[in-house]
C-alpha cells in the first residue's frame, strides 16, 4: 500500500513541477536577460536547492518504483515486491543524499 501512496504521491509532485518548470521557462520568451535573472535569483535561493534535492529523490523513486510496477505486470518477481519497494526507497535515498554536496555547491 505504501508503494502505491508513495507512487501517486510523487507523480503528483512531478506534475506540479512541471507547471513550475514551464513558468519558468517561459520567462525566456520576454528576452534572455530575464530568464538569467529568473534563474540566477531562484539558485541564490536555499531553499530552492533544497527542493531540487527533494525534486531529484521524487523523480528517482518516482522512475524507480513505475520499473518495479513493471515487473510486477510481466509477472517477474512477483514473490519479492516488497523487497523490490524497499530496494528503492533505499537506492533513492542514497542518490539522494549524495547529490547533496553538488546542489549545494556554491550555495555558502
Amino acid at each position: 500500500m505504501w508503494a502505491w501512496i508513495f507512487h501517486k504521491f510523487t507523480g503528483w509532485v512531478l506534475i506540479g513541477y512541471l507547471f513550475t518548470h514551464i513558468a519558468v521557462l517561459s520567462t525566456a520568451t520576454v528576452d534572455g536577460a530575464t530568464y538569467e535573472t529568473t534563474l540566477q535569483t531562484l539558485e541564490s535561493l536555499l531553499l530552492v536547492r533544497f527542493l531540487e534535492v527533494g525534486l531529484l529523490a521524487v523523480a528517482v523513486f518516482h522512475i524507480l518504483n513505475g520499473i518495479r510496477l513493471l515487473f510486477v505486470d510481466l509477472g517477474v518477481g512477483l514473490e519479492a515486491q516488497d523487497k523490490a519497494f524497499y530496494a528503492a526507497l533505499i537506492v533513492t535515498a542514497a542518490i539522494a543524499v549524495a547529490s547533496i554536496p553538488t546542489f549545494l555547491q556554491g550555495a555558502f
